[in-house]
């Protein structure tokens, strides 16, 4: 198998070693800019490996844990870290702003952001910024945990690094139905993503841009989607409380289907259970496909909370960023 590692040629040499043999050197057969290839036989299952970066006379181990490949890894490129930590990091709170409008927003950079300036990350844009990353922040105290579990996704090998931005709303109640969440569209697509992309490393395809959000947020994340398929090709709706006081039904009813793909889930029995799966048979109905472009879960016993939402906010993550589900959507990173 051709393994490709990804880092800065300045830094160093790189080498791999894996679990034939954790004492030999494996030599790149290739080197490019900021590249190194290597031919490494996988024989079934899979085999533990891990790149080194040699300066001089030492050897830097990459941190975390090994990587692991199958003979059938659908994603061989690597992108390791030799001397960040293991957890990312949220910004300060900072304002994007219009001539009469302004946000506060709050940014998730993965681990080792820093460490290789030529990576560049898929975005989520999150709604109810104030609850994602802080519990003193955040509604009753309970936050998502966006960053511990982002984190863990990555020491796991799952998931693509990705960033994340939180949005704080003014009035969840008008932003985030119609027809505020119009002009809410306007400003996150208009203002804030800009921002977001003149400062941060960014991919832009909207296979690499997600929107998500919970009950009113999950409403304004299906709009933002629909209304914008060019710009956000994910959506997560969570706990959705589709029908109060938006026109989502009408418009998937009569207008024409839209590209990416949809995340719907709710608790059962009473956490927008009835909505969301009428939402879910609509569109089926209108041609999405339960398993490619749709995809459907109900959580028995989940409630309409933070602590619910933070619970099983690992699994549109590894659907929006997973390794193996990205692959010929959104290319190699």
């Amino acid at each position: 198998m051709r393994i490709t590692i990804n880092y800065p040629s300045e830094a160093g040499s790189l080498v791999l070693r894996t679990a034939r043999d954790w004492e030999r050197d494996l030599l790149p057969v290739w080197t490019g800019p900021n590249q190194a290839a290597f031919d490494v036989p996988i024989d079934p299952p899979h085999l533990a490996l891990k790149p080194c970066l040699v300066q001089g006379d030492t050897r830097h181990w990459s941190v975390g844990e090994n990587y692991v490949l199958s003979p059938h890894e659908p994603d061989p490129d690597i992108w390791p870290l030799f001397f960040s930590p293991l957890r990312g990091r949220v910004s300060d709170p900072f304002t994007c702003a219009s001539a009469d409008e302004h946000y506060e927003v709050r940014v998730y950079l993965p681990p080792g952001y820093d460490e290789n300036p030529h990576r560049r990350f898929p975005v989520l844009y999150m709604q109810d910024g104030d609850n994602l990353f802080f519990p003193e922040e955040a509604f009753g105290g309970r936050e998502w945990r966006v960053d511990e579990t982002m984190d863990r996704l990555d020491r796991m090998n799952s998931v693509r690094k990705a960033i994340v931005v939180g949005v704080s709303p003014h009035d969840r109640m008008r932003d985030y139905t119609q027809p505020g969440y119009e002009s809410y569209g306007r400003f996150l697509t208009g203002v804030v993503k800009p921002t977001i992309d003149a400062r941060f490393r960014t991919r832009l395809d909207p296979r690499d841009t997600a929107v998500m959000g919970s009950s009113l947020g999950g409403v304004v994340s299906f709009y933002l989607a629909w209304q914008y398929p060019e710009i956000f090709g994910l959506a997560g709706c969570l706990s959705s409380t589709f029908g109060y006081r938006d026109d989502l039904f009408a418009r998937v009813a009569h207008e024409p289907p839209r590209s990416g793909l949809i995340y719907l889930d709710s608790g059962w029995p009473r956490d927008n259970f009835d909505a969301t799966n009428a939402m879910r048979d609509l569109l089926v109905h209108r041609g999405y496909r339960l398993g490619s472009d749709l995809v459907h879960f109900s959580f028995p016993e989940g409630l309409h909370d933070e602590s619910s939402w933070a619970a099983r906010l690992h699994v549109p993550f590894q659907l929006f960023f997973g390794r193996a589900w990205s692959v010929g959507r959104a290319g190699r990173c």
